[in-house]
């Protein structure tokens, strides 16, 4: 039985919370409040994925200006959404499966090179006026890349430095933590963009990356120190073997669903509609009302990551995280649907803890049900859903609200949203029972539990 999401895995419990040797067993009693931030090992590594956060949305604003202003196309607009999300959604369990292969401090560092030479290269073709399209659609692609390859190795070090005692702490506090730099990000590349102009700031840009590069050659822990178990290879036999045996767990498949769901039907769209919604909603200027409600949507998920840590209100268990989709889902129906500004971003703040609570949950609950050796994989298939779904959302909320309207289309995705979580849930409890029961299902856990 899992104690941090009450439901039987195929896991055994000694497996699953033991410690790295000569480490200190799991405290006893509830989880400490900010754990991973009282932990020395985890704590810089959260202020340094927040800085790397921050300069992967530095470097958006101030290319997506850039590209603009050169090109002004429509269709370039659109390849940059696609090409920073699909290549979650056709790599992230490759990737994963690297992170359970290899030191993860290596395939984080090599994913941080890349995010630096990408800088690096706009840098020099603003300096030299030489940008071309198809350089800029290479350069896209790469930083996508960057991004779906530092996903899993991320999570995987995560439950490395604090252990399935603290893991909710330290999911919960990385996803805040990130969500100060998305928060924070274009504050910052507007004031290097203007500031610094476009190719000075691009350039200053790098040294946002390097603090979590150079912690990870600084800290012992690699991803993988405190399993002990053979690290299998990189292999499409292997990548097929992870997928049935996680289409064959009911809990895994609902949580990785719900991601899905939540990137699928709302996604980033919400941030990419918003100025419609702020012309629609704007008290005074249509520019400030924007600012405002790209606010208080990035604020919602810090302000959501602060709180339920300081009050430990929301356990890592699935039905928090069906509750928290089916909240997010209800908050965009109704965000959509209002003409009050105030409420708006009521609902903007409300939806942003929820979705925050979701996401967290899921990954925690992932983390603590995957095998050991295959927790990479696991959150690879996880990532293709939360991830790779976003592009998605273009076509659910943006090409549908071209035809019927952008308030008409979110208010129906976050409808379907709200349907789809509820079937997911469902899904979850009868195979709670199951595991929980009686029939094959018990008979395979003990086939796969490990020996003492």
């Amino acid at each position: 039985m899992c104690a941090a999401c009450g439901i039987p895995t195929h896991i055994s419990e000694p497996e699953a919370a033991a410690p790295a040797t000569g480490a200190a067993p799991p405290p006893a009693g509830p989880p400490r409040r900010f754990a991973a931030l009282r932990n020395r090992d985890c704590r810089p590594y959260l202020f340094g994925s927040m800085l790397a956060m921050m300069a992967d949305n530095i470097e958006h604003v101030i290319t997506y200006w850039v590209l603009w202003q050169t090109f002004h196309s429509p269709a370039l607009t659109g390849f940059q959404v696609i090409s920073h999300w699909v290549p979650f959604l056709l790599l992230s369990m490759w990737f994963g499966s690297l992170a359970d292969r290899y030191d993860c401090r290596r395939v984080i560092q090599v994913a941080q090179a890349v995010f630096m030479g990408v800088s690096a290269a706009w840098g020099i073709l603003f300096l030299t006026g030489s940008l071309h399209m198809w350089e800029a659609c290479v350069l896209l692609v790469l930083h996508g890349l960057a991004g779906s390859l530092w996903g899993p190795g991320e999570q995987l070090m995560l439950h490395d430095f604090v252990g399935p005692a603290e893991l909710s702490s330290a999911v919960r506090l990385n996803a805040t933590f990130r969500s100060l730099g998305v928060l924070f990000g274009p504050v910052i590349g507007s004031a290097l963009l203007l500031g610094l102009g476009p190719t000075a700031g691009i350039f200053a840009n790098i040294a946002f990356y390097l603090p979590l590069t150079f912690f990870l050659f600084r800290t012992k822990f690699t991803g993988h120190t405190r399993d002990r178990h053979r690290r299998p290879r990189v292999g499409a036999l292997e990548s097929l073997r992870v997928l049935r045996e996680v289409g064959s767990h009911p809990t895994l498949v609902s949580m990785i669903v719900l991601a899905g769901l939540g990137s699928f039907f709302v996604g980033a769209s919400l941030q990419s509609s918003m100025p419609i919604f702020a012309h629609d909603l704007g008290a005074g200027g249509a520019g400030t009302a924007y600012g405002v409600l790209l606010f208080a949507n990035g604020a919602g998920g810090v302000i959501g990551g602060i709180v339920l840590e300081a009050t430990g209100w929301v356990r890592p268990r699935v039905a928090a995280a069906v509750l928290s989709t089916a909240l997010y889902g209800l908050t965009s129906i109704f965000f959509a649907l209002t003409t009050s500004y105030p409420l708006a971003l009521a609902l903007l703040l409300v939806g942003g803890i929820a979705n925050l609570a979701s996401m967290s949950i899921g990954q925690t609950v992932v983390q603590l049900l995957a095998p050991a050796a295959d927790r990479g994989r696991v959150l690879g298939v996880y990532g293709m859903s939360a991830g790779g779904l976003r592009a998605g959302s273009g076509f659910t909320v943006g090409l549908l609200g071209a035809a019927i309207g952008v308030r008409t289309s979110l208010a129906y995705s976050a409808t379907a949203l709200c349907v789809g979580t509820a079937a997911a849930g469902l899904h979850a409890l009868r195979g709670r029972r199951v595991l929980s029961g009686r029939g094959p299902v018990r008979e395979d856990r003990r086939e796969r539990a490990p020996r003492p």
